[in-house]
């Protein structure tokens, strides 16, 4: 004899889980970053493949870097039947916490095949001054 577990709402999580992989596929994705620390500057770079970079907004706002953007998807016409989909496409955004040695004027940015390079530079160190007294 064996027994078997029974589960009867099993069909309706795995069918929910698929259509939440299916909405996400559609509506949104996020770049892979990467985030490195120089002496002088920071560098933020994200893997933005297809996306125009007039499909891109970077703001500062409050301490907080934001990058945001939107990868189209292809029309391939009306007789077309895509029988494959895995690349998402959609709208993204990415939020990062600036550190407060952030020079935040002076942020650029360049997109270069698919990455987006968006450098941070760091404010000059105050060094300490030592300020002499004039006899009157």
């Amino acid at each position: 004899m064996r027994l078997t577990r029974f589960e009867p709402f099993r069909i309706a999580d795995t069918l929910q889980a698929d259509l939440g992989r299916r909405e996400a596929r559609r509506s949104t994705w996020q770049p892979a970053a990467d985030i490195v620390e120089y002496a002088d500057a920071y560098l933020v770079r994200l893997d933005v493949p297809g996306v125009s970079s007039d499909a891109i907004d970077i703001e500062t706002d409050k301490g907080l870097l934001s990058i945001t953007g939107e990868r189209a998807t292809f029309d391939d016409g009306d007789d077309a039947r895509l029988t494959r989909s895995e690349r998402l496409s959609g709208k993204f955004v990415r939020r990062f916490t600036l550190p407060e040695t952030a020079d935040i004027e002076q942020i650029r940015a360049q997109a270069r095949d698919g990455i987006l390079e968006v450098r941070i530079p760091k404010l000059a160190e105050v060094q300490p001054r030592k300020i002499s007294v004039e006899a009157a």
